[in-house]
């Protein structure tokens, strides 16, 4: 009989089912708390842009779990085994190891991060006037298609975007719109269908493998072939283990394999799926291999090191086969989960169900007297990290791009993401989350809209500036202060 991995969530003797970490702590890093007036001068330096305040200001760094997960100690132990040779390392055939054991994949190529793949991806496989099918876009891979004469079309189904559901797999592809996709534009202008596992920009939701199966069967009708973006396809697999009744007893590992082989071409970034740095691109299709592996040493380095350090190699492989234990990819969903529902018990609108990554909270749901045009995800997002130090990250139509005249491409969902890494934050942070949230959605009629001051080109969202329509921020700053005190 198969041994079942311990459950995440554990029943404690008040009936509350409380979500259980299965790692201890052994190294800690200092956090600082500052004081509300200091918040507000940080966040107009910043330029009401998250991604511009200094981790000096930040209490909790909520903003990704890219780059930001816990590394094991088994994985800080490799990185001191690290053969640093510029050629034909060591570290990097048990990197190869580790990818054929966890993805299937013979062949692999290192990358330094996750759109570095993406970059690798677009200049091989993407020209003119290309389409290319995907159950949802994520911003980098939008900005490498588009930059390479490309455009992608969106096929979930309608009632994916959704904030409050049931529904189990929101990240399926509707595959009535993938077969008209293909039949309007035709196989011969689409270089792949992309699969992203899971959908980031639409709360971290998961595919079934049911669905894949039936992407599969159009692909392969119509001689084309499928890239699965794994990032985050450890918290995937977890969720499939959870939902998808053919696999609630298998293993991750047996997950992992199915998903992935059904796909012809695997790209991660390690910065999320193995708790370290890096990426890599994976495939059994020796003609696919070739079609990008000449563009390893002009954007990334030699075939045995991709632009990363050998000792990040290391941890990646650890990491990777890390992914297999269900204790390890429970972690971050379970918090997720506990936290989604405790919000929503309270009114509070939050992506559900609960997904990988962080937890989703549904700005235009708290913000409805903002209009999009005013971003309010963004101002949610500035208005959180006021009232708790705490930074979370916008993904709304402040993370979209303009149309030909200029105009804003009003994002599907407005939400503030709280994303919540791997083994990082212990409950009672989680539960700080909560309770200057409601605070914060009790006085939500305080919060007004943004405009951007600096606006760059292209990732906006990453270094743009915005300020407030009013005198808001320093309204909530004044009624923080009245209820809370000399309390940070």
């Amino acid at each position: 009989m198969k041994e079942e991995a311990p459950a995440p969530f554990v029943k404690f003797a008040s009936g509350e089912n409380i979500p259980l970490e299965l790692h201890k702590v052994r190294v800690v890093q200092k956090l600082n708390l500052v004081p509300i007036e200091r918040r507000l001068e940080a966040i107009k330096e910043a330029g009401f842009n998250t991604f511009r305040l200094s981790t000096r200001d930040v209490y909790l760094d909520m903003l990704t779990d890219s780059g930001t997960n816990a590394m094991s100690d088994n994985q800080v132990a490799a990185m001191n085994a690290a053969d640093d040779a510029y050629a034909g390392s060591q570290s990097f055939d048990r990197f190869k190891d580790a990818v054929l054991e966890v993805f299937g994949k013979k062949y692999v190529l290192p990358a330094h991060q996750g759109r570095a793949c993406e970059n690798i991806l677009a200049k091989a496989f993407v020209k003119e006037d290309s389409i290319v099918p995907m159950n949802y876009h994520f911003t980098t891979t939008h900005a490498h298609i588009t930059l390479n004469g490309g455009r992608i079309i969106e096929i979930l189904y309608d009632d994916a975007t959704q904030i409050s559901s049931t529904k189990p797999f929101k990240g399926n592809i509707d595959i009535n719109k993938l077969e008209k996709v293909v039949a309007e534009y035709g196989a011969d202008r689409i270089p792949f269908i992309r699969m992203e596992a899971s959908t980031n920009l639409i709360g971290g939701q998961p595919f079934s493998i049911a669905n894949m199966r039936e992407v599969r069967k159009v692909a392969d009708k119509n001689g084309l072939i499928i890239v699965l973006d794994a990032s985050l396809i450890g918290e995937n697999a977890y969720f499939i283990k959870k939902r998808e009744e053919e696999f609630k007893n298998a293993s991750i590992a047996t997950i992992l394999q199915t998903m992935c082989g059904l796909a012809d071409i695997v790209y991660f970034s390690a910065r999320k799926v193995s708790s370290s740095r890096g990426g890599g691109i994976a495939t059994n299709n020796e003609e696919l291999l070739k079609k990008m592996k000449h563009l390893i040493p002009v954007y990334e380095g030699f075939f045995t090191y991709g632009g990363i350090s050998v000792r990040e190699i290391e941890a990646m492989a650890v990491g990777l086969r890390e992914t297999l234990d269900d204790t390890v990819i429970s972690q971050s969903p379970s918090f997720i989960e506990y936290l989604v529902e405790n919000l929503t018990k309270k009114g509070i609108p939050a992506v559900t169900p609960p997904g990988g990554l962080g937890c989703h909270v549904d700005a235009m749901g708290i913000l409805p007297h903002v209009p999009q045009t005013q971003y309010p995800a963004g101002a949610l997002a500035a208005a959180f990290y006021l009232v708790s130090g705490v930074r979370g990250m916008e993904r709304g139509t402040v993370s979209s791009v303009r149309d030909e005249n200029g105009n804003d491409v009003l994002a599907d969902v407005e939400l503030l993401r709280l994303a919540v890494p791997r083994r990082v934050f212990t409950l009672s942070q989680i539960k700080y989350v909560e309770d200057r949230l409601t605070w914060l959605y009790q006085n939500r009629d305080l919060i007004g809209g943004l405009k951007f001051v600096n606006e760059p080109p292209i990732l906006r969202f990453f270094d743009g500036s915005l300020g407030p329509v009013s005198d808001w921020p320093e309204k909530l700053v004044a009624k923080f202060r009245a209820d809370f005190g000399d309390s940070l």
